[in-house]
């Protein structure tokens, strides 16, 4: 087990640790509608700790091609952990919080022309991408409160990633052009518009 997959079961132990202490409206399930828009499958847990602090554990996964014909692929998973401070009463208003982040990747003909806050998103249009990620970042978000046990949550979030991966020459073949490039990421770690169900 390597020090991303160990982090990421600690912080699923410690969440699951609070479940059994929750009561009424100290627990969320959700899932995040920007992940659904690219067809990754996402789900998240919030549990309560005090009247002011949660927890928050999300997970997302795609695992098939964005377009077979293309070849064009987004396929990675990632665990987002992360703790939150609300300014009043928790899952409702404002909040600030302090996430980590990790994962895997395997992106290739992602056809684009981006260039966001010093990184250069346009080679993903020509190569495949195969490697891991972790970092952390910190987010602030707001919670509206739409019925007894509906919320939608917006949230934003920025801080720094690092990754290694393999570089090769076309999506299917198996032709390395480079092996274990670290890269130094700086920019949004966090981008949500949720649907909340409380408990």
């Amino acid at each position: 087990m390597n020090k991303i997959q160990t982090i990421l079961l600690l912080a699923v132990v410690c969440v699951f640790m609070h479940i059994d202490t929750a009561k009424g409206q100290d627990v969320a399930i959700k899932t995040n509608l920007l992940y659904d828009a690219t067809r990754t499958v996402n789900a998240g847990i919030e549990i309560g700790l005090a009247p002011r602090w949660t927890i928050d554990l999300s997970g997302n996964y795609n695992a098939w091609w964005a377009n077979e014909k293309t070849r064009t692929q987004w396929r990675h998973y990632l665990v987002q952990p992360e703790v939150r401070y609300w300014f009043c009463d928790r899952f409702s208003g404002h909040f600030i919080g302090l996430h980590g982040l990790g994962g895997k990747y395997n992106f290739s003909n992602i056809n684009n022309n981006i260039k966001f806050l010093g990184t250069d998103f346009s080679p993903l249009s020509e190569y495949r991408y195969q490697g891991w990620y972790a970092g952390a970042g910190i987010g602030y978000g707001y919670q509206f409160i739409l019925g007894r046990h509906w919320n939608l949550e917006l949230e934003i979030g920025a801080g720094y990633v690092y990754t290694e991966y393999d570089k090769f020459e076309c999506p299917e073949c198996g032709r390395h052009l480079e092996k274990q490039v670290p890269y130094n990421y700086w920019g949004i770690t966090k981008a949500a518009i949720g649907i909340v169900y409380l408990f």
